[in-house]
């Protein structure tokens, strides 16, 4: 989304990368990982507000009488879009102070948060937690090997890349065209496509907290934006496992 480099070419120590070793890595990471965690808190916390709080279940969806999700009303609407938009307009935006890349993160959070209230009114409450398990259980794995890895990722990385643009068309597709298994195929392919993208974004951090050469106000800003990506990685990464194993209402 942005050039976290601000100007730094450097060549990267491959062992040095290594939290193990590196102080300055591992408190990199952790501010990561902790902006992550705390992100998916609130998500999680905004997810319950809108689908069990009556009050404001009723400003964003239309709900049956036996408590199934039958549609949006138009503040809904502009929610479930929002996070979109966000980060369309983020894109526009060149060399974000830390403050502008923070406002970024917390906004996308909080609007994403606000929009799985709809999962909570379309699964059962024990599949969500148990995907939310699941996921998480991968997300860890799928660091681990991303922080372990000694190979260049960089092909996986265009691979994955073409094949999320892929996704977004197929599903756009989905929104007005619904052949039979056309979803579970949408599904299958998102898992793969975010696992890999959670493999790959992990070792690609740990190279720019050195072609960052320890600049400050950089490394604040490669935080929020690492955060985000591992956040958006996850939360698609759980949707669509949902949509896979989740038990509907």
């Amino acid at each position: 989304m942005s050039d976290f480099n601000r100007g730094y070419a450097r060549t990267i120590p491959a062992d040095r990368a290594d939290m193990s070793v590196d102080a300055g890595l591992r408190s990199f990471m952790l501010g990561v990982y902790n902006k992550l965690a705390l992100g998916l808190l609130l998500s999680a916390g905004l997810a319950w507000l809108t689908a069990d709080f009556a009050p404001v279940q009723q400003l964003l969806y239309v709900v049956n009488p036996a408590g199934r999700l039958v549609g949006f009303t138009g503040l809904g609407t502009i929610v479930r879009f929002a996070p979109l938009a966000v980060i369309l307009g983020a894109m526009f935006i060149r060399n974000p102070s830390p403050r502008a890349a923070g406002a970024l993160y917390w906004s996308v959070v909080a609007a994403i948060g606000a929009g799985l209230g709809v999962w909570l009114l379309a699964f059962t409450g024990s599949s969500v937690a148990l995907t939310f398990l699941i996921t998480a259980s991968a997300f860890g794995m799928l660091s681990l090997i991303g922080y372990t890895t000694k190979k260049d990722l960089t092909a996986l990385g265009t691979f994955l890349i073409m094949g999320l643009f892929g996704l977004v068309i197929a599903s756009l597709v989905g929104m007005f065209w619904h052949p039979a298994g056309f979803s579970f195929i949408i599904s299958v392919l998102g898992v793969l496509i975010f696992s890999g993208l959670i493999a790959y974004d992990t070792p690609r951090l740990k190279m720019t907290y050195y072609q960052l050469g320890g600049d400050a106000s950089s490394m604040a800003v490669a935080t929020n934006n690492g955060a985000l990506n591992l956040y958006l990685n996850f939360i698609n990464l759980f949707q669509f496992l949902l949509q896979l194993t989740g038990s509907r209402r």
